[in-house]
């Protein structure tokens, strides 16, 4: 489900109005559709990134006799991934919102979980990368849905496009992953 920002404290509320005095932005969405969609696209920003690190993690220390083949395609992974941060943070900005300060914001908001193990096997980490991306999907549909409610078509569509791409590399790591043809594992 995303993620509704939570209500503010009358202390939290005067800092509020001094940021929105300098960083405001004029929209005709609604507060809360500031507010909920911001939250939404926020913590994908904080997944795209998790997931970016890991996937250069695993274009790294990949090994073994698929190395080349892998070692790009987690390479070309992460350049699109990377890609998306730029555009998810700036749509929050258009709509009125503030996104993410720090890298500490997104180890608090990310949901892709860190592999910090000093090895892994190099079709783990392409399993580990397709599930990984089948969630991120599955995350910005719900976004999706979010932008639906408040009627922001423009985030929804941007959304649209993230979506396929991200299918595409799930629907590859997918197809890597295979123990044999035929094989749905």
């Amino acid at each position: 489900m995303a993620r509704k920002a939570p209500a503010q404290p009358a202390s939290s509320a005067r800092e509020s109005a001094h940021v929105r005095e300098h960083l405001g932005t004029p929209t005709d969405l609604k507060g809360a559709a500031t507010r909920d969609i911001s939250a939404a696209m926020n913590g994908l920003l904080a997944d795209v990134f998790a997931l970016y690190v890991k996937t250069k993690n695993f274009h790294w220390h990949m090994s073994g006799p698929h190395f080349r083949d892998y070692h790009l395609l987690l390479d070309e992974q992460s350049d699109q991934i990377f890609a998306m941060t730029d555009p998810i943070a700036e749509r929050v900005r258009k709509i009125g919102g503030l996104t993410l300060h720090s890298v500490g914001e997104i180890a608090r908001e990310k949901r892709v979980l860190d592999n910090d193990a000093e090895y892994v096997e190099p079709h783990a980490m392409l399993a580990e990368l397709r599930d990984d991306n089948a969630d991120l999907a599955r995350r910005m549909r719900e976004a999706h849905g979010v932008c639906d409610e408040h009627g922001d078509i423009a985030t929804a569509s941007l959304l649209e496009v993230w979506i396929d791409e991200t299918e595409r590399r799930t629907w590859f790591l997918f197809e890597a992953t295979r123990t044999h043809p035929g094989a749905n594992s």
